[in-house]
């Protein structure tokens, strides 16, 4: 039986500020969870949560992702990438892999150090700063905008307007009954623009590749289509990333010892940023529609559910990784589950990789200690990301 004396709510306050202590106990004592309030069943082991993610046929995107779009039943506009199944998915994950080659992101690296430098030289001596305001929030969108050509003038529009998407009030689920709003205008003027004047970039490669697509017609991207794709690209790599550097922040200045280490060999920094991933996934569950029955530890979910795989809770899995719940930068990480797995795995890993180990790298450049004034930090209040929207820093 699934066991109900444990309780799991994604939208409960006291949980989020530190969800593991519930995670353990869904590991140990209710591998199935089912939560009758929200009508939703969850897996929490590191073995089903990638089991489950690598079955794209028992559980699927095509009715979104997240929990509140899944039990919204509304519909999901085509190129919404990460609410797709096959054979749209494969078409459309081909053509959006382009924009995210290793050539184009390893290219990115210099102009992020020095969007890095521009950002903290004036920080230094003056006692603190703060790692969301000052460098995670402007800089994941910064680099979109290089990625894409977005002008610098409309970035800080774009990132304010995705982020109050995914906004939520504190112990809420996030409101989609009006339907999902993806917020693609935002990029209508620009797209438009770029289609009268042709450049060698992405955008600009998006309007005129031509492709097979799932009728078996040859044909261009209409102009929904590259909406659709332009605002997934900005919406899926600015939040995440921005908690990614929050949590850089807070867990190194946990870590104090770790932290000195890096400081003193930068070579330790690429698996760092990786067990932080591990450690405090900015996305800490991931949904899935089942189609059909399915049977999860000898027990039925029917079909028409919706199932949250836990990836939080999967990555502090000790039968996976031994002494999960510690941090540790010299870890032999391995597969985490922070970016998915299976067909739907984060084409943006790279990116997301190479953001946060330049910007701990140019952090610790200039600041090699810190500590985090807990009292005028805050969580985001958020129903599908986990992290700071403040997070002040005190230097010494």
């Amino acid at each position: 039986m699934i066991d109900a004396s444990v309780s799991y709510d994604p939208y409960d306050v006291d949980i989020d500020a530190d969800p593991y202590p519930v995670f353990r106990r869904l590991r140990d004592e209710a591998p199935l969870y089912y939560n009758e309030r929200y009508d939703f069943f969850a897996v929490s082991r590191y073995e089903d949560v990638e089991r489950g993610l690598i079955d794209a046929k028992r559980f699927i995107s095509g009715r979104g992702a997240v929990l509140e779009v899944m039990k919204a039943n509304i519909e999901l506009p085509p190129g919404t990438l990460i609410f797709e199944d096959p054979p749209t998915h494969s078409i459309h994950r081909g053509l959006l892999s382009r924009v995210f080659t290793p050539r184009r992101v390893a290219a990115l690296e210099p102009q992020i150090r020095e969007f890095c430098a521009r950002s903290l030289d004036p920080l230094v001596g003056t006692g603190g700063f703060d790692f969301i305001a000052d460098l995670g929030a402007p800089m994941p969108m910064k680099v979109i905008g290089m990625l894409l050509g977005i002008p610098e003038q409309d970035q800080v529009a774009i990132r304010d307007r995705v982020d109050a998407n995914l906004r939520t009030e504190g112990g809420k689920p996030m409101e989609v009954s009006g339907g999902l709003e993806i917020g693609s205008e935002m990029f209508a003027e620009y797209i438009d623009w770029r289609a009268e004047h042709p450049s060698d970039d992405i955008m600009t490669e998006l309007l005129q590749v031509e492709f097979e697509d799932e009728t078996g017609t040859i044909r261009r991207l209409t102009r929904d289509e590259i909406l659709t794709y332009v605002t997934v690209v900005a919406g899926a790599g600015n939040e995440t990333t921005m908690r990614l550097i929050g949590w850089a922040g807070k867990v190194l200045a946990d870590h104090p010892d770790q932290r000195q280490e890096l400081v003193e060999d930068r070579s330790l920094i690429s698996n760092a940023v990786e067990e932080l991933l591990r450690y405090e996934p900015p996305a800490p569950h991931v949904g899935r529609y089942v189609p059909h029955d399915v049977e999860v530890h000898g027990q039925t979910v029917p079909g028409g559910s919706a199932m949250l795989f836990l990836v939080g809770a999967a990555n502090r899995d000790e039968r996976r990784f031994p002494a999960a719940d510690c941090f540790d930068i010299h870890r032999k990480v391995g597969q985490h589950l922070t970016f998915g797995y299976g067909i739907h795995f984060c084409l943006g890993a790279a990116l997301a990789r190479l953001e946060g180990r330049v910007a701990v790298d140019e952090v610790l450049a200039r600041f090699p200690k810190w500590e985090i004034d807990l009292d005028r930090a805050k969580l985001a209040p958020t129903s599908t990301v986990r992290g700071f929207d403040t997070l002040p820093a005190v230097l010494p």
